[in-house]
């Protein structure tokens, strides 16, 4: 695929904040994101994995222009978010929508589900009442919902069908880029893969270009074309999911996915386990983030940080592959 297609692209992307300690310390920089590229094709899943506070919730803000970055560039087809225009920015949030974690606090309870899904088209578009009507009637159907539930309320819901209506919202502008944030950690198990599917149904159809934030492989797993690992605000490894899955090389990485369920025996990795605690952003360690728990560390490691460079068919930032 030409550079042509590519809709997003994030270069040494980072967002730092600035924390108070307390009444006799100074205050303290965290490095909630620090230094993340990557870019992201018509129709392409980017799925980006990592314990809770790697960075993953922080990048998408970055990505659905919620927060402006500290340091870096991230385009949109070609425009720089963190240096455009605020009309620019307008245009540039239709393009790029989020399906969030939770569906029953991700919608207004007081808004019918018709409410939910027409107001996006009244704030952004020249859409007449009919026309509105028209579009959200068939996307309700696209993803698996009736025109009767138009009129109620989300209370009235299961947790699936919330996720449906959420994903409806976030599908009504026709974006070019979905950000979903863990979107289907809280639900059933049995509707997980009905929300998955709907996922891929959608983007085969309209060509969206996903970013996926999840902490399940098995998730990644099914709906990934690349795979993004995170720790404390940095990539350690990424690749197309095929390499990854069948050969991770970051010991991290590595572990991440020994700690997957595997339906049959031979499919199951030795369990690696990762000793010690996700350090402090408020206090990272020297050189690389991973080296106090890593079983492959030496001295080096706890003086340089790594750089992402390519190895087999994908990028890894550790000193000790070759």
């Amino acid at each position: 695929m030409s550079d042509a297609h590519v809709l997003l692209q994030a270069q040494d992307l980072a967002r730092h904040y600035r924390v108070g300690r307390g009444l006799f310390k100074p205050a303290a920089t965290v490095k909630a994101l620090d230094g993340v590229s990557f870019q992201l094709k018509m129709g392409q899943t980017l799925a980006v994995v990592g314990e809770s506070g790697c960075g993953k919730s922080t990048l998408a803000r970055q990505l659905t222009l919620i927060e402006s970055p500290s340091a870096g560039a991230l385009h949109f087809g070609g425009v720089d978010a963190a240096s455009a225009s605020k009309a620019t920015l307008k245009a540039l949030r239709q393009q790029v929508q989020m399906v969030f974690q939770n569906p029953f606090t991700s919608l207004n309870p007081r808004h019918t589900v018709q409410a939910t899904l027409e107001e996006p088209l009244k704030i952004n578009t020249t859409l007449n009442k009919a026309e509105r009507l028209a579009r959200i009637e068939s996307l309700l159907h696209k993803v698996g919902l009736r025109t009767e539930h138009l009129r109620r309320y989300p209370h009235m819901f299961s947790g699936g069908q919330r996720q449906r209506i959420a994903i409806a919202r976030a599908m009504i502008l026709r974006p070019k880029v979905v950000v979903a944030d863990e979107p289907v950690s809280a639900l059933d198990v049995s509707i997980q893969a009905q929300i998955l599917n709907l996922f891929m149904d959608l983007q085969a159809e309209f060509g969206y270009a996903y970013v996926f934030i999840s902490h399940n492989l098995s998730v990644v797993e099914h709906v990934a074309d690349e795979v993004m690992v995170m720790y404390l605000g940095r990539a350690v490894e990424m690749g197309p999911k095929a390499t990854m899955f069948a050969r991770p090389l970051h010991p991290y990485t590595q572990a991440l996915m020994s700690a997957t369920p595997a339906l049959h025996a031979a499919d199951r990795r030795t369990r690696i386990q990762i000793h010690g605690e996700l350090p402090s952003p408020l206090n990272p360690p020297s050189g690389c983030a991973f080296h106090g728990r890593c079983p492959l560390a030496v001295a080096r490691c706890a003086q340089e940080a790594p750089l992402l460079r390519e190895l087999d068919g994908r990028q890894v930032a550790c000193h000790q592959l070759e």
